[in-house]
């Protein structure tokens, strides 16, 4: 239960520590999760907070329910932490600086991702080292309606679980889908300050959508690669491998 934010409702705190335990492979797809009766005694709860913890789950398709067998892992979790993140968004482990807070005027590029009816939106801007001191210098927008409903988007505090575990504990609601696009270009000014760069500098971007399952878009972010970094690797067989050992 460590990590868990003690400021979140119970049930959120219990959802968040079971899908943090889901996600890092502790309970597997097909496992049986703890029963209401379990999770009331284990964290001193009444059992219909432990049963709004385990359907904040079933909603967001993280588990499902047989009738008088249990709660199970979902064979395939609605939200894939391995995928999310392989082109290197920062971890748990990273030094988190946040440089920005704020509720501004969407760009067009950040309306057209979030929704046609996102006028303005909630801009949070980190800069990030790794254990190899990589920077990454990230920029990541919210629907304006979370301003209110997850206040803490709006401070430059690092959030626990980092920001999108934060604001979807918070609404109960899941990624569902992440769309990624990899491009690259020149530096802006902002960027080259931030990532020590000279100019001109190329920099590798990766734009990341998530969806919940309804295809409502919970966050839309900018990732910003300095040169000489691996981003992206893939091993993967083919059909046709067999004919070149003929």
């Amino acid at each position: 239960m460590a990590g868990i934010d003690d400021e979140l409702p119970k049930y959120r705190q219990i959802s968040a520590h079971l899908r943090e335990l889901i996600e890092r492979g502790e309970l597997a797809p097909g496992a049986e999760v703890p029963s209401e009766r379990e999770l009331a005694a284990q964290w001193k709860v009444a059992r219909p907070t432990a049963a709004k913890a385990l359907n904040t789950l079933r909603q967001q398709g993280i588990v499902r329910s047989r009738r008088g067998a249990g709660t199970y892992v979902t064979d395939r979790p609605a939200l894939m932490r391995e995928n999310a993140p392989r082109y290197g968004t920062p971890s748990e482990d990273d030094s988190v600086t946040v440089l920005e807070a704020a509720v501004v005027t969407a760009p067009q590029e950040v309306a057209d991702e979030l929704g046609p009816s996102c006028v303005r939106a909630v801009l949070r801007k980190e800069l990030s080292i790794n254990a190899y001191g990589a920077l990454t210098l990230t920029t990541s927008w919210y629907p304006h309606e979370f301003a209110e409903s997850t206040p803490r988007l709006l401070t430059r505090e690092r959030l626990p679980g980092r920001a999108l575990r934060y604001l979807e504990c918070d609404i109960g609601r899941g990624t569902a889908v992440v769309r990624e696009r990899i491009g690259a270009r020149l530096a802006t000014a902002d960027e080259r300050r931030h990532l020590a760069l000279p100019s001109p500098a190329a920099v590798l971007v990766v734009h990341r959508t998530c969806l919940d399952a309804d295809g409502r878009a919970l966050e839309f972010s900018a990732a910003v690669h300095p040169p000489g970094r691996w981003i992206l690797q893939r091993d993967y067989s083919t059909s046709s491998a067999a004919d070149f050992r003929r």
